[in-house]
């Protein structure tokens, strides 16, 4: 698949912040074309985010989606074993990670992966300040359940 470029990711992620329609559009063809990843977003793996880090990461999910399709037009099938599969091997790249920071820490993701520009726009989205509703804890964990978005759609 083709490099998804910050242009496309940055006008996706305008139009569907701006329009109530496109975005309810948008995720009724998401729950209908990947609903294991979809319901993922209602499990009780995020219970421990706070209401606004799970709608915050379902928008950006829906911006992942959206580009993706926006630049290929076509999403493989994501079942539900392979997104945890997924999801656990992005979580033991971070097993012998020493340092604290965050983007320190995310630099391991970030090596020889072929779809940069839409990491970068997942760390740029999480890092904490008064217009984003992410905590410090929430994080590290949206950042590897969003990266595991990223690998499934564009595999």
């Amino acid at each position: 698949m083709k490099l998804i470029s910050e242009y496309i990711i940055d006008e996706v992620a305008e139009e569907i912040g701006q329009s109530e329609d496109l975005r309810l559009n948008s995720l009724k063809r998401f729950q209908e074309e990947q609903g294991a990843v979809f319901a993922y977003f209602f499990s009780e793996n995020l219970e421990a985010f706070t209401a606004g880090e799970k709608e915050y990461a379902l928008f950006l999910a829906l911006v992942i989606f959206k580009s993706v399709i926006r630049s290929s037009e076509e999403i493989p099938f994501v079942s539900e074993q392979s997104f945890v599969e997924a999801e656990d091997a992005n979580w033991e790249k971070l097993q012998n990670i020493t340092t604290r920071r965050f983007r320190e820490r995310m630099d391991v993701f970030f090596k020889d992966y072929p779809q940069e520009d839409l990491l970068a726009f997942v760390e740029d989205s999480l890092i904490e300040d008064e217009e984003t509703p992410i905590t410090k804890e929430g994080r590290e964990p949206l950042f590897v359940l969003l990266k595991t978005v990223i690998d499934c759609f564009t595999k």
